[in-house]
């Protein structure tokens, strides 16, 4: 309704400002200043009510926002979404939180395995060298020096098969 008024205004101006052209040509003296008065106030009414219309639409928009952003349900939806928020948040950090005790679980065991192994290689070149020394007489020199080497050598590669094989060929040398 106010832009109606508004352009009301605007295109009664119009015809105005016509009129003082045509009495300016005219030579009519005191007239057209009137009516460029006229106009003028007409178009600056004009504008006037268009932004005046303007900033109240804004601030009921505004107000209105404000309005929306501070009821109940607005105040409700968004604790909503924060809780929301906040339990994937809770959910991404117990998954990260796992993934990280099962990888530092997984280290030490693989740790702890290769410390247990490392000990029971060094019991079993041990428990060979030993073996060994109870037969050393009963097999010449150089058969003693290739088996005592193989052991060592064994023993550093951390070759569990080789021992074992290594052993089970001393145990044969023993038994026989």
């Amino acid at each position: 309704m106010i832009i109606r008024i508004a352009l009301l205004l605007f295109l009664a101006a119009l015809p105005v400002f016509v009129a003082v052209e045509v009495l300016v040509r005219l030579a009519v003296p005191v007239l057209p200043n009137a009516l460029t008065a006229l106009g003028s106030a007409m178009l600056l009414s004009a504008f006037t009510l268009l932004i005046s219309a303007g900033l109240w639409g804004l601030a009921k928009i505004i107000v209105n926002s404000a309005l929306a952003y501070f009821s109940a349900k607005q105040r409700a939806q968004r604790r909503l979404w924060f809780v929301q928020a906040r339990r994937e948040k809770v959910k991404r950090l117990f998954y990260f939180k796992t993934v990280q005790i099962n990888y530092i679980n997984e280290l030490t065991r693989k740790r702890l395995l290769q410390r247990n192994t490392r000990k029971h290689i060094r019991s079993l070149a041990k428990a060979i060298d030993k073996d060994l020394r109870a037969i050393k007489t009963q097999l010449p020199e150089t058969r003693y020096r290739q088996l005592q080497q193989d052991n060592v050598r064994y023993r550093n590669q951390q070759n569990v098969e080789a021992l074992l094989q290594l052993q089970q060929t001393i145990s044969s040398l023993i038994n026989a």
